[in-house]
């Protein structure tokens, strides 16, 4: 067998290998998708595709607005370019998503082999690919629907075809690295700009040195003519879904979130991102990828300098003289590292990831690693490759002249050998981070999904709470609706469009997910999941009776009643339960029970048209400790009647377990004398 079929096979087993651990990875690392919600965006995005929707047109727009999709008269459509959604559609296509994940990392890993070998040989292009695999950056963020991998394989497949295109002068290399690029530029425009830099430096020069020689102006004409193809789709798009062509759709959703220095601002969270500000937070960034992100830590990025200083040499002219060598595509590739490192100092985005900067631990970073970076795991590969095989030859050397023959080759394997066990123990180390990391809130949402995970849903309309504010699928990723809001199962926000939303699928079953603790997957206790049955009563008032148990060291019970315009107060008299009733009639709520007082002159608070009546009812103990039971009932009026859903029923002891709507319920098992038991009725 030929060295070349040996290196190819080598990469093809390489890149099948890559495959099947990034779709392990994804399956079981990920099962319920990220910390990054991000993921359910281009998710919905590519079920949308798979449908032929740009747009999504729920009968309820406010109840139904996925995370980070912008709203105008065309109806809902996400800020992401479709490029990535595209990709992943593929895979859903082929039954499954996350196939797509194993292809565009069978790919990448390919690529690289196939790049680093136009720049040096094939054996160091094969362990090009073998670092580029074993990178921390790749393992994690090609197993999460996020768009940098993707992204970064029509960049690596754009520098493959424009260095065949120069090496064989062959026009379908051009066409090729032009489709490439252009496709690139309308997933993620700035990351392939920063990527094309270098190359479209070394296109300069070309035409310099050939003095515009016409073959060399028709091949890279046809690569910028069929590159700019890219750029006219995207702008295209745009103009579709924007309603002009140079608004993009992420400036769309929030002006404020893109490039440049000064007021940064994406939704509530904002900040003035100056100079300073941009270069530490870069240099975090980018040492925190060459220290944990890359294969072998800090030896893998030795290696790479090693690989830079051996394989970029400025002091050998004739290297120029050809209109292409490798030393130009290693100059290329070394081009990459400052292209991409400075440029993203012009991009916001790299201060938001790090968190706290001082905190290696904070921010999305730590789960991710450096993702605006991922390109820069070609020239690290590929110069870590070159490097490895400078440094083994210098050892051989080494060993070879001061050992005899008979006992330098032993050396030389045993001392290579211990080498790469060194360095794979050091990639294991700084991977286990991460994977830890992301373990932990794989963990937390296990938990937090069990109550649907295995439940069989036909026709169900199920609302979810709004943990951090009116967006579908934040922080609920697995909560996705088909695009025709059509499916077995149908999500919806449990806020003041409620019931519009069950007028809209009447002939639902209707549920509500809850839970009881805080929400903090990345850290903390697991919340407590609920999936509860949701009944609607109407007619001319409705009526919720409620028996709550007071415990035997109960000094004091009082309620407070509550609508959106106003509040009154009762007193609880009786030393084992109070029992009273909930009435919302002509407008009003009250609460009436014959050991249940109002304060002051009647307690009857006025009730909206659509609202929210909240009962909370604090026990204090002898010791001056206590809780609270809370029930919250959504009530609508409407032409002389009065309808409401089954209420929120809690059970509170620390004050923020029940901040929100549906964040706490009632548990299976309290302390003695504490229970809560409601029923809720319409009148006939």
């Amino acid at each position: 067998m030929t060295a070349r079929r040996r290196t190819r096979d080598g990469i093809v087993a390489l890149s099948i290998l890559a495959a099947v651990v990034t779709f392990l990875v994804a399956t079981k690392l990920f099962p319920y998708h990220s910390l990054n919600h991000d993921e359910g965006v281009y998710l919905q995005q590519a079920a949308m595709l798979l449908d032929g929707k740009l747009f999504l047109h729920p009968p309820v727009p406010d109840a139904f607005r996925p995370w980070f999709f912008v709203r105008d008269a065309s109806g809902l459509y996400p800020k992401y370019a479709p490029v990535p959604a595209a990709m992943f559609a593929l895979g859903g296509a082929l039954g499954d998503a996350r196939l797509s994940l194993g292809l565009v990392a069978a790919g990448n890993v390919a690529l690289v082999a196939l790049v680093a070998t136009q720049a040096f040989d094939r054996r160091t292009g094969l362990l090009a690919a073998v670092l580029f695999f074993a990178s921390p950056l790749f393992l994690v963020d090609s197993a999460v629907f996020l768009p940098y991998a993707p992204t970064t394989f029509w960049n690596l497949l754009f520098a493959f075809a424009y260095f065949r295109s120069a090496r064989t002068k062959r026009n379908s290399y051009a066409v090729l690295a032009g489709v490439a690029v252009g496709i690139a530029f309308f997933s993620r425009p700035y990351t392939a700009l920063l990527f094309a830099l270098p190359f479209v430096a070394h296109a300069l020069y070309s035409l310099r040195s050939t003095w515009f020689d016409r073959p060399t102006v028709v091949r890279l004409g046809t690569v910028a003519a069929v590159g700019s193809l890219g750029v006219v789709v995207a702008l295209g798009y745009n103009a579709v879904v924007t309603g002009s062509p140079l608004v993009f759709p992420y400036e769309a959703f929030a002006p404020l979130d893109g490039l440049g220095f000064g007021h940064r601002k994406l939704l509530g969270y904002e900040q003035r991102y100056t100079v300073r500000l941009a270069l530490r937070s870069n240099f975090a960034v980018v040492s925190d990828l060459f220290v944990n992100w890359v294969a072998g830590g800090p030896l893998g990025t030795a290696l790479a300098l090693v690989g830079v200083l051996a394989g970029v040499r400025w002091t050998r002219p004739s290297d120029w003289e050809a209109e292409f060598s490798q030393h130009q595509a290693r100059a290329v590739l070394a081009g990459l590292i400052p292209s991409v490192v400075l440029g993203n100092v012009y991009f916001w985005g790299n201060r938001n990831i790090v968190g706290t900067i001082s905190d290696p631990g904070d921010g999305l970073i730590h789960f991710f690693g450096p993702y605006y970076h991922f390109d820069l795991l070609l020239p690290t590969a590929a110069f870590g490759a070159f490097g490895a095989v400078v440094a083994a030859r210098w050892l051989r050397g080494r060993v070879e002249s001061s050992l005899s023959p008979s006992r330098a080759k032993p050396a030389v394997v045993a001392l290579l050998v211990l080498s790469t066990v060194v360095f794979g123990g050091v990639t294991a180390a700084v991977a286990t981070s991460p994977y830890r990391a992301n373990a932990t809130v794989t963990d937390q949402y296990r938990a937090a999904y069990s109550p649907v995970e295995n439940r069989s849903f036909d026709d169900a309309l199920v609302f979810v709470p709004t943990t951090y504010g009116d967006w579908l699928n934040h922080p609920f990723q697995a909560f996705r609706n088909h695009p025709d809001f059509d499916g077995r199962v149908v999500y919806a926000l449990d806020g003041p469009n409620r019931f519009d939303v069950v007028d809209a699928y009447s002939n639902r079953t209707l549920y509500r997910y809850v839970y009881r603790g805080e929400w903090a997957p990345d850290g903390g206790e697991p919340v407590e999941p609920r999936l509860q049955r949701v009944r609607e009563v109407r007619g001319e008032s409705v009526s919720l009776t409620t028996t709550a148990g007071l415990p035997r060291s109960v000094e004091s019970a009082s309620i407070r009643l509550a609508s959106d315009s106003g509040s009154g107060y009762y007193v609880v008299e009786g030393d084992r339960s109070a029992r009273f009733r909930l009435v919302v009639s002509d407008g009003r709520a009250r609460l009436v029970g014959s050991n249940v007082s109002a304060v002051g002159d009647g307690a009857a608070v006025p009730v909206n048209e659509t609202d929210t009546v909240a009962v909370e009812m604090y026990v204090e103990n002898a010791e001056g400790t206590g809780f609270s039971y809370l029930l919250r009932l959504p009530v609508e009026r409407r032409d002389g009647s009065v309808r409401a859903l089954t209420p929120y029923e809690g059970i509170c002891r620390v004050a923020r377990t029940c901040d929100g709507e549906g964040t706490a319920y009632l548990p299976n098992e309290t302390a003695p004398g504490v229970s809560l038991e409601t029923r809720l009725q319409g009148s006939e």
